[in-house]
């Protein structure tokens, strides 16, 4: 156990938001198309889009990521990761999700969550929260190409990962 978090485990939470009001009734079927943010240590992290070539890794405060409407929080788990180390893991996984890499089918938010969720709990996220891409990326060659590639959900004018102080 790291030091930093006294031996403690710390909830690793999904907050999930909707990013259309049809989702009122799409989410009864199972299906809906959601933006999400993993939340540890009392912040949020999402993935977001925008055209550079930095990391599309940002935090904000829990449940208010701006541009969203917030639906509700799933527990995940537990890590027993401090702080330092959270924070270590992730920056390093910022690096992998760049904001001109996003991709609405294959390389969105949710995807970012799952992959955060996997490597703290073993488990990942509900399969609901993302299953409109899962589903689209069945059919993607029959999609236009603007959808193929569009990037969704831009980075909040926030605190990128890259830029944040400890």
């Amino acid at each position: 156990m790291d030091a930093g978090n006294d031996g403690a485990t710390t909830p690793v939470l999904l907050n999930v938001y909707d990013l259309t009001p049809v989702n009122d009734y799409l989410y009864w079927l199972g299906f809906g198309v959601f933006h999400s943010g993993i939340e540890v240590h009392g912040m949020e992290y999402g993935f977001g889009a925008h055209d550079f070539s930095s990391s599309g890794v940002f935090e904000v405060e829990s449940k208010c990521c701006p541009g969203f409407v917030y639906r509700k929080t799933v527990s995940l788990g537990t890590t027993d990761m401090s702080r330092e180390d959270f924070r270590s893991f992730i920056e390093r996984l910022a690096g992998k999700y760049h904001g001109n890499t996003y991709n609405l089918i294959a390389k969105n938010c949710n995807h970012f969550t799952d992959d955060v969720c996997r490597n703290l709990t073993g488990k990942p996220i509900p399969g609901w929260v993302n299953r409109l891409a899962r589903v689209g990326s069945v059919f993607d060659c029959l999609l236009p190409e603007s959808v193929q590639v569009s990037p969704v959900g831009r980075v909040p004018t926030l605190r990128p990962v890259e830029q944040l102080v400890p």
